[in-house]
């Protein structure tokens, strides 16, 4: 007898996920929801990724799997860099003190992440999802993009990344445009290695305002498949990055007490 489309399976520690395409469809509460239980680990969350799933659950659920369709993701080429974060980015790189940092604080950045939010009530970045994917960084397959100010972590994002499949998780920001400024690195050096898209997981009104656009589920597991199949890219802070987003990165202010900040 077939399962019901409306429920879906409870895994056993180990055991292989369904395919993604059994996931609940657009007709239920919970649409792209894959999967229950498990254990949450490298190795699952490694498996879990190349196969186009993630998870997504709170403290008091067990651990969910998810695989939406349509699929919402960012073309580095389609990155909309609007006029007024231009003028945010070339100040930023005409400042003193402003930095962009890559894999400087991994754990720091997902602790970030994790902190209240006023759109939201409490985070699905429990300790066992900080624990596993601070594993898949000493791995070399997360990584973090932070924006540093005079010292500080100002904002920030982390990603997973297998070969040059680039799947974004999560963002913060302690200064306004710092999380923005973290993205458009990534979205620079994602374009200096040619990454066909950085998975952005659900749809927003935010990320579909920086370019990022639906699509099918199939169409995005064929890229992470042939994606990672790639070398992995270079996770460096290369200043001419920011060339390939049209920013002029010589001129920087020489006087220190003509400095603008982002407050």
């Amino acid at each position: 007898m077939s399962t019901p489309r409306n429920t879906i399976p409870r895994l056993a520690p180990h055991q292989p996920f369904p395919p993604p395409s059994q996931a609940l469809d657009g007709s239920t509460p919970h649409p792209g929801l894959l999967a229950a239980g498990g254990v949450l680990d490298a190795d699952t969350l490694q498996m879990a990724y190349a196969q186009g799933i993630f998870p997504w659950y709170c403290d008091d659920q067990p651990i969910l799997w998810w695989s939406t369709d349509p699929r919402m993701v960012l073309r580095p080429e389609h990155f909309r860099l609007h006029k007024s974060l231009r003028k945010t980015l070339q100040r930023f790189l005409q400042t003193p003190g402003c930095e962009i940092r890559i894999d400087s604080c991994f754990d720091d950045v997902m602790l970030a992440c994790a902190g209240p939010r006023t759109d939201q009530d409490g985070t699905w970045i429990t300790d066992d999802i900080r624990a596993a994917y601070g594993e898949l960084h000493r791995r070399g397959l997360a990584h973090s993009v932070e924006t540093w100010i005079d010292g500080e972590l100002a904002g920030g994002l982390f990603a997973v990344a297998l070969g040059r499949a680039v799947y974004g998780e999560s963002m913060f920001t302690r200064v306004p445009d710092a999380s923005k400024i973290a993205l458009a690195a990534l979205v620079a050096l994602c374009r200096r290695h040619g990454v066909e898209m950085i998975d952005c997981q659900q749809e927003t009104s935010h990320l579909a305002s920086l370019g990022a656009q639906p699509i099918p589920r199939a169409d995005f597991i064929r890229s992470i498949q042939r994606q990672q199949q790639l070398s992995a890219m270079r996770w460096q802070a290369d200043p001419e990055n920011w060339q390939l987003l049209g920013l002029d990165i010589h001129q920087y202010h020489k006087d220190t007490n003509d400095i603008e900040y982002f407050t």
